[in-house]
């Protein structure tokens, strides 16, 4: 009983770590950053990733780990684009001001349910 307790729960693991949980076409190092995540403590609230269309290219917002702690929106090659949210003052970064008023075509793409 006790071997078939392991193997489930080792079977559980193995889902829920599974890559194909992330859509089909989502850049390399956007997935190597989610599952950097997953090798953390889960964050409080839980992480989310989203796609959006903002200023014509496909966006990926990283939701805030906490509190303080600005939130971060990556382009297709992971650079930083800015931090829409968070921080002290809780506006980010202040260098996309219009993100939440102009951003298009949301998509959940992960979240973290552990």
């Amino acid at each position: 009983m006790k071997n078939v307790l392991v193997i489930l729960l080792i079977s559980i693991t193995t889902v829920a770590c599974n890559k194909e949980e992330v859509p089909k076409g989502t850049p390399q190092c956007i997935e190597q950053k989610i599952n950097d995540i997953v090798e953390e403590d889960v964050w409080d609230p839980p992480a989310k990733v989203f796609s959006y269309k903002y200023n014509n290219q496909t966006v990926y917002y990283f939701t805030s780990r906490c509190c303080d702690i600005p939130s971060t929106l990556y382009d297709e090659n992971c650079a930083i684009v800015c931090s829409p949210d968070g921080g002290l003052a809780g506006n980010g970064d202040g260098t996309c001001d219009n993100f939440f008023t102009t951003r298009t075509e949301e998509k959940l793409i992960w979240e973290d349910v552990r």
